[in-house]
């Protein structure tokens, strides 16, 4: 089996993706501060607590398994932080993409996965958004993530470094087997938000914008399924492992949801009504985030499998049921 160096292989996208890895042939090795992990261990392969700015580390790391390639999806992901403190979204983000990829330079490691974001597009112009789009972020966890795609571009061009930048939309949903899922803590994203209040663990939904130019009035998003995000980081890994050039991707269904259809959705799927609340719009958000992805399809051969927003809600619910059962379980036995 191939191995590949997985950073932040404890987080939700990153566990995913170790799982998918595992099961095409390849051996994940994670890497992980574990400062803000969701796992603590993974079933797939070893995880080494290292953080990607501490260089000399991930070099012992990359001596030690010898990887094809690294997938890097470390990195903070908390928009509101990153305007309250700029300063720590560059210095880990971008910081830690450097000291990673002087390690993989070090190690004549040439093959590198980039989880990057639709962030990077700030307030769109054109929907479906292609990735010719100029990128203009409206906030410091956008900026930080678009920084190193053209550090990437940078490194290809000097070190020979070839790399993929996977900008995907709002990731969503949990894997069908309910061994993994979302747990943010705090939780930002609206289908775990909606779930918690339709099964009494908060009171209210917050809707941050009820007067957007569209059918219901609140923001559309395109919820693309946490499974079929990993799977594309595997074809962007067999891609670039196959000798495939440098290049920039977006990663969505094409389709749009609003937030009122999110929670229509959370409720068919729970029998359980959502109590929502009006509050004002959040600076920077945008009426309307919908991926085009078509070149992905072209160059990747990649396609969303659970593209509808019911079957994406329906894994989440089954996945927050599992785990609050088990919390509660383990609190009990305290």
């Amino acid at each position: 089996m191939t191995p590949v160096l997985v950073t932040g292989a404890g987080g939700y996208v990153g566990s995913h993706t170790c799982k998918a890895l595992s099961r095409c042939g390849f051996a994940p090795i994670g890497l992980d501060s574990l400062e803000r992990a969701g796992m603590r261990a993974l079933p797939w392969g070893p995880l080494e607590i290292v953080d990607t700015s501490d260089r000399k580390s991930v070099v012992r790391v990359l001596e030690k398994y010898r990887p094809a390639a690294i997938v890097h999806f470390a990195a903070y992901a908390y928009v509101g932080e990153s305007v309250a403190d700029p300063s720590l979204y560059y210095r880990n983000n971008v910081g830690g993409s450097i000291s990673l990829l002087e390690a993989a330079q070090a190690a004549g490691i040439g093959n590198f996965v980039f989880s990057s974001s639709c962030a990077t597009y700030g307030i769109p112009g054109t929907v479906p958004i292609r990735e010719d789009h100029p990128q203009h972020p409206v906030n410091p966890y956008g900026s930080s993530k678009l920084m190193v795609e053209r550090i990437l571009r940078d490194c290809d061009l000097a070190y020979g470094i070839r790399s993929v930048a996977l900008r995907y939309f709002n990731a969503a949903g949990a894997d069908p087997e309910v061994e993994l899922g979302e747990c943010h803590e705090p939780e930002t994203h609206a289908i775990p938000l909606a779930i918690r209040a339709a099964l009494g663990e908060q009171p209210e939904f917050e809707i941050f914008g009820t007067d957007y130019p569209t059918p219901d009035g609140t923001a559309i998003r395109d919820y693309v399924h946490v499974t079929d995000l990993a799977h594309a980081h595997v074809r962007a890994l067999e891609y670039l492992l196959s000798g495939g050039t440098s290049t920039a991707l977006n990663l969505g269904t094409g389709t749009g949801h609003s937030v009122r259809e999110v929670v229509k959705a959370v409720e068919a799927n729970t029998g359980r009504p959502v109590k929502t609340i009006p509050s004002p719009r959040r600076d920077g958000d945008p009426p309307v985030l919908i991926a085009d992805p078509e070149r992905a399809s072209q160059v990747l051969n990649w396609k969303a499998q659970m593209a509808s927003l019911t079957d994406i809600v329906r894994t989440a619910v089954q996945w927050h049921r599992k785990w609050r059962s088990v919390q509660t379980a383990a609190e009990s036995q305290r």
